[in-house]
């Protein structure tokens, strides 16, 4: 309940914001833009309906709940989806026991990958290298590109943030074992183990990035997504067919990548 002590100088005028130091008797706050305190030991003297204090605090220009006006996480990735970024670290062991570490960036709007490079000691020079060639090649697209999520891997120097902020990109954290901060790069993860590299022997780095170029090929122009209208990233849908003799008669051509580890059809006109 929100009470108010009356001056004798106020008596007969409408309470407001500034006249006055309302506060809540139960836990002694001051409301924001009151020009006095109050202890929580006054001798309130009037009792104030909560429509009352809405009233007043929006005839102030002040929002009643600060915290409602805030903007969540999930309104920032639909605002920003078509300039939005995510990066993340993969791994997987070739058969001789080498461990290799594959980083990878997604669009959030059109969800094209692109595989940026694997090796076998992700140092910072890598890694640094690795952000100025990417940040060349979306220049050379035309990409508008003003935030990147990333997680907070040690494998990320310092100097990976500056490349791209001299860029115009701000990176972005995710939580801290928080991995739904960055589902969309998250869910690409899980698929290329699933389709691809649950299902491949590796043998070396080469043998690896020779597999992900042909499974980026895949995934951006061939592998509908449900996340964009079962649509390609780089390739539109095709035309559906109305005619019932085609229907009836349907002519598919299916083509093998990767000696049949990964699958595309279409129809043959």
């Amino acid at each position: 309940m929100l009470q108010r002590r009356v001056p004798d100088d106020e008596a007969g005028h409408a309470p407001s914001v500034r006249s006055a130091p309302w506060c809540c008797a139960w836990s002694g706050r001051t409301l924001p833009g009151a020009t006095g305190g109050c202890t929580g030991n006054c001798s309130p003297s009037i009792t104030v309906a909560a429509s009352t204090v809405w009233e007043i605090l929006r005839e102030a220009g002040i929002d009643p709940a600060p915290d409602r006006a805030a903007t969540t996480w999930s309104q920032f990735l639909r605002s920003q989806a078509e300039a939005l970024l995510a990066a993340d670290f993969l791994e997987t062991v070739t058969q001789t026991g080498t461990r290799l570490y594959v980083l990878a960036v997604i669009e959030h709007a059109g969800r094209r990958v692109r595989i940026l490079g694997a090796t076998a000691h992700p140092s910072a020079a890598w890694v640094t290298q690795t952000a100025r060639n990417f940040v060349m090649d979306i220049e050379d697209a035309g990409c508008r590109v003003k935030y990147l999520i990333r997680d907070r891997d040690g494998k990320y120097p310092a100097l990976f943030d500056t490349v791209l902020a001299d860029a115009g990109i701000t990176v972005v954290l995710s939580g801290v074992r928080m991995p739904r901060m960055n589902a969309v790069m998250e869910r690409w993860v899980r698929t290329c183990r699933r389709e691809l590299l649950d299902r491949t022997l590796i043998f070396s780095q080469r043998h690896l990035l020779h597999a992900l170029r042909e499974y980026e090929v895949f995934y951006n122009k061939h592998r509908p997504h449900q996340g964009i209208a079962n649509a390609r990233p780089l390739a539109p849908l095709p035309e559906p067919i109305t005619d019932p003799d085609r229907i009836a008669h349907l002519n598919i051509h299916r083509r093998d990548r990767l000696g049949g580890v990964l699958h595309e059809y279409e129809y043959a006109a």
